[in-house]
Formats: C-alpha cells, sequence, structure tokens
C-alpha cells in the first residue's frame, strides 16, 4: 500500500516501540512526503529526540533508517495543484495536494485534515483495521 505521510506521523516514527513504527516494520508500505517535511524535522529535531528516549548515536541511526523508508517528493512535482485545492488549514495544503497528485492516501492523525474532501485520510487506528496485528 502506498500512502503519504504527515510530519506527525513521520516524528513518531522515530520511536522504535511506537505503533507507527510496527506498522511500516510488518507491513509492505510505500511511503512518500513532501520534501518540505525535512524542514520541518529539523526544527523540531531536538524535541523529537527526546521525546524518543534513543542514544545521540541510535537516534541518527534510526533517523536515516526512517529516511530510507520515504520517497520525498519536490514541490515542483505537484505544485500546480496547489492553487486549484481549497482546505481550511494551508499548512496541510502540500500534503493534500501530493496525494491527489499520486492518487493515494495520506496517513494522519490530524482529525482536521481528515474533514478535506479532497483525498483520503487514513488514521494510524483504521491502518491497524487495513492491517491486524
Amino acid at each position: 500500500m502506498r500512502l503519504i505521510i504527515d510530519n506527525n506521523i513521520l516524528f513518531s516514527l522515530m520511536k522504535p516501540n511506537s505503533t507507527a513504527s510496527k506498522i511500516i516494520q510488518d507491513f509492505d508500505l510505500k511511503l512518500y512526503a513532501p520534501l518540505f517535511i525535512l524542514a520541518e524535522f529539523g526544527k523540531y529535531e531536538e524535541e523529537i529526540f527526546k521525546k524518543s528516549k534513543l542514544s545521540g548515536k541510535e537516534f541518527e541511526l534510526r533517523k536515516n533508517q526512517i529516511k530510507e523508508k520515504i520517497n520525498f517528493v519536490k514541490l515542483e512535482d505537484y505544485k500546480d495543484l496547489i492553487k486549484t485545492i481549497k482546505i481550511k488549514d494551508q499548512d496541510d495544503l502540500p500534503y493534500v495536494a501530493l496525494a491527489v497528485k499520486l492518487k493515494i492516501p495520506i496517513w494522519s492523525n490530524d482529525k482536521e485534515l481528515k474533514l478535506q474532501k479532497n483525498t483520503i485520510v487514513l488514521n494510524t487506528e483504521e491502518i491497524i483495521k487495513l492491517f491486524p496485528m
């Protein structure tokens, strides 16, 4: 299954024992994200590091492992859609535009994002139901 991930899913993947980590470890998923998500990660990296409870070396290793599992897509590949999509939270626009472009759902636990009508948004609970653990 192919999915767009948002920044909160990316951040939760940094915790090796998180449900999101178990999902990507146990199931054949192809993950995509807008390239700018790496800047978001950098902005909150210290906080993510603390919450991960990993050593510095483990954190760097985990970060590289997670990056290898994600196909990062440049804005140029979907920017034409950004002007055509109407949603309430403009911060979510790149995720929605990329999902529309690739014709795949978004994996997010953002309740407001789920309300938009441009693409399907699946939360972690719904992903689990698709792949019983």
